[in-house]
């Protein structure tokens, strides 16, 4: 008799693990406690798939044999808890589609700066002409990849709810960007238990894999000893030579990962396409992973001069009488916020605001003072921005759409000025998620 695969979630990761579970020849069944987007249900009912959507029935979960969950399924959750109680396995879809793949995976995670780091090594193995897949928490799931198509290497965005559940999981190449507090609702409220979590990228490592790390992040650093593997640590700094290592100095970049300095990658960082001091970390990342596979030096230098970043996450959209437009709503805390405020170059124009996460703006206070003109809020309660920054700018003026918040902004402005849109905060008061709020604001700017 095969065996039982039940899956909690139908999105994209738990279709596409239902897909790669029924290839396999598990017996397969779905349960969504909410509806099932159209689309799914077309897929799982093409493809002979079991499911319930708008209920979770106890004696069609609790005999799996194995349970893949979606990563928004928090511990604490009543099947959860019931199947833990039952000795159940609860895996993710990036645990089980490992299971069936050969290729190399290069596994990305971290506060901030994780989907930019996963699209730019994708970009660089691709543009190297290397048979590589991008999934994870970008895009499409791991497991559809697998079932599709056969690759030689995986580069996978990975989140800490993902890592939550992944067990058996290696990482060739793993990189662990930074650690700022984040999700910690997800973490009984202990930062303690959210670090640990961003560890697990290097559990089952060996001596012959990488562990990719920012040697200028504090609590990374200072949590090292966490690392489960006994990967080769290769740290990427602003401030400090390593050797191996990928380091920044004399306005240039450079990988060196062993004595022989005739291998050195090296690169101006005027060349680099993304600005920023946080893009620097990213793009230094991005490099060691492309060097360490031996890619073309004039490849990795190409393809970080011509790489296009993600939507929603610092965007350039338009220039409009002079004055630009940048869409980073993908900034949905104050790190994220941080980072972008930190690399604008001229005057700005800030519209920030939603549904705040008991966000702490202090440590934007003097990035506001030297960088923002004025803050343009966009949500329902602009109470606390309005407290943080109403005496470290010329104007604070409430907005209720995008639409609305883009037509200020764009009136208020001045020839040689960047509005910016990077919230610090989620979008569910005014918008369906972040991507929404981005293209609203993209709509409006074009609008204009």
């Amino acid at each position: 008799m095969s065996q039982r695969i039940v899956i909690l979630g139908c999105g994209e990761s738990g279709v596409g693990a239902a897909m790669l579970a029924k290839q396999k020849g598990f017996e397969v069944f779905v349960s969504d406690g909410g509806k099932i987007a159209d689309h799914f249900k077309q897929e799982l009912v093409q493809a002979g798939i079991d499911f319930e959507e708008g209920m979770h029935t106890s004696s069609l979960i609790l005999n799996a044999h194995e349970v893949i969950k979606s990563p928004g399924i928090p511990e604490k959750n009543e099947w959860v808890q019931a199947l833990r109680k039952n000795n159940i396995s609860i895996i993710n879809e990036i645990e089980f589609a490992s299971r069936y793949t050969q290729a190399k995976l290069i596994c990305i995670t971290g506060t901030n700066g994780k989907t930019t780091t996963t699209s730019l090594t994708y970009h660089l193995l691709k543009k190297a002409g290397l048979n590589v897949a991008v999934a994870g928490n970008i895009g499409i799931s791991m497991c559809r990849m697998v079932a599709t198509g056969n690759y030689d290497y995986f580069v996978l965005e990975i989140s800490s709810f993902q890592l939550d559940d992944m067990y058996q999981f290696k990482a060739d190449i793993a990189i662990l960007c930074n650690i700022t507090p984040d999700h910690l609702d997800r973490y009984e409220y202990n930062l303690s238990n959210y670090i640990s979590s961003k560890f697990r990228i290097s559990s089952n490592q060996q001596a012959n894999n990488l562990f990719i790390y920012c040697a200028d992040d504090q609590l990374t650093v200072e949590n090292l000893e966490r690392r489960k593997g006994d990967a080769q640590l290769v740290p990427f700094s602003l401030i400090q030579k390593n050797v191996p290592g990928a380091w920044i100095s004399d306005a240039q970049l450079f990988v060196q990962l062993n004595e022989n300095q005739s291998n050195q990658f090296t690169m101006y960082t005027s060349e680099l396409v993304l600005k920023g001091r946080h893009n620097a970390y990213n793009s230094m990342a991005a490099a060691t992973v492309a060097h360490a596979l031996h890619i073309r030096k004039d490849i990795i230098r190409e393809g970080l001069t011509d790489f296009q970043n993600v939507e929603h996450r610092l965007e350039f959209v338009a220039t409009v009488r002079g004055v630009d437009f940048i869409n980073d709503s993908k900034a949905t805390n104050v790190n994220s916020a941080w980072y972008a405020l930190e690399s604008m170059d001229k005057p700005t124009i800030w519209v920030v605001g939603g549904v705040d996460k008991g966000n702490d703006y202090d440590m934007l206070k003097d990035l506001v003072k030297e960088k923002v003109r004025m803050i343009v809020c966009l949500g329902l309660d602009n109470t606390r921005i309005h407290e943080a920054f109403g005496k470290d700018v010329d104007m604070i003026i409430n907005t209720s759409s995008a639409q609305e918040a883009v037509h200020v902004a764009a009136k208020l402005s001045k020839p040689g000025e960047t509005v910016l849109l990077s919230p610090a905060c989620a979008s569910f008061d005014l918008f369906k998620n972040y991507e929404d709020r981005g293209r609203q604001f993209k709509a409006a700017v074009k609008s204009l």
